[in-house]
């Protein structure tokens, strides 16, 4: 008895006609034998859970950089709302939850140290530019596993690869994560940002509430609820025009309170110098990459891509460890 066919089987006979069945996948970067456990999706999945970008986001910064308290999100419980938010959604509309869990869980494997600062900062740099949607591609394409990456389904790598407001992944699963993010990081930020005293529940403009609700738990269920009513038995993955007005309102109102607050994001400039001082120090000294990135450099991988590898993997803790290291003299240490 073949378990996964069994298992594909079951998707053909319960899923929505507009899923994305895992016997359908286009395949792999490199051909290899089918698990006869697992359908690919769900092999995927366990890749990215398994693989040490995905541990890293633990120490990553998602917003607030080094917060004082122990409920502030983390870029990795950040990755793990946004997945909780995709499954539900996936699982009311009966598309793929397999496909949906591996895109939403390693789409910010790519991200910096120091968030959107860090990644600013390699942008800033970089000759071939940073994003981190596309060093999450490359992080699961060539970066993981010494080099040999974790050799995903297109599918998954499409999800990842289009997760932003720019980009339009070719599965429903994958447009489901891409709003799923948007929803993730509005409701999560708030949260904190009332946690950090930088917002109340009554800032937010009564227009918005009215819409979607009072409350950042109230907001998020709404969301929820109408993406699943709008998108019901449709091909395409979609919220109320209300609702995305509202919801377009809500994200204009966090940029302009909470992700351009002097206060929220005053130590930002001191992240993006620390990043790019790292990035010229590496540049001048190859030898101190690790032997993996040494190891892409030897097979023709441009160096100052690889040095982004390095500095761009980092945890805020690592890297200011490796700045303190080379910067800061011992005696000065605390």
């Amino acid at each position: 008895m073949n378990i996964r066919e069994n298992l594909e089987q079951l998707e053909q006979d319960n899923l929505s006609p507009y899923a994305a069945h895992s016997r359908d996948s286009r395949g792999r970067l490199h051909p290899e034998e089918q698990c006869d456990i697992r359908p690919v999706y769900q092999r995927d999945r366990d890749r990215i859970l398994h693989c040490k970008a995905f541990r890293r986001l633990k120490d990553k910064t998602q917003v607030f950089l080094s917060p004082e308290g122990d409920h502030y999100r983390t870029r990795l419980t950040h990755t793990l709302e946004v997945s909780q938010n995709a499954r539900t959604i996936a699982k009311a509309l009966r598309m793929n939850e397999d496909l949906v869990e591996a895109i939403a869980l390693g789409h910010d494997l790519g991200h910096t140290p120091f968030g959107h600062a860090g990644e600013r900062a390699l942008n800033a740099v970089c000759p071939y530019g940073f994003k981190h949607n596309e060093q999450s591609v490359r992080t699961v394409d060539i970066l993981e596993k010494g080099g040999q990456g974790l050799n995903l389904t297109y599918e998954v790598r499409d999800g990842i690869l289009n997760h932003q407001t720019a980009g339009m992944p070719m599965t429903l699963e994958g447009r489901i994560v891409r709003l799923s993010d948007k929803i993730a990081y509005i409701h999560h930020d708030m949260d904190d940002a009332i946690r950090a005293g930088i917002l109340t529940e009554a800032d937010v403009p009564r227009e918005i509430g009215e819409v979607i609700g009072f409350t950042t738990g109230e907001r998020l269920d709404h969301f929820i609820h109408d993406i699943v009513s709008t998108s019901y038995g449709k091909d395409d993955i979609m919220m109320s025009p209300p609702v995305a007005e509202a919801m377009k309102k809500l994200r204009a109102f966090m940029f302009e309170r909470v992700y351009k607050n002097k206060e929220a994001k005053s130590e930002e400039g001191k992240a993006e110098m620390l990043v790019q001082t790292l990035y010229s120090y590496y540049r001048h000294h190859l030898e101190l990459l690790s032997e993996d990135m040494i190891g892409l450099i030897n097979r023709g991988e441009p160096e100052e891509r690889v040095v982004c590898d390095y500095i761009g993997a980092m945890t805020d803790r690592f890297a200011i460890a490796k700045y303190e290291e080379i910067y800061i003299p011992r005696s000065w240490h605390i």
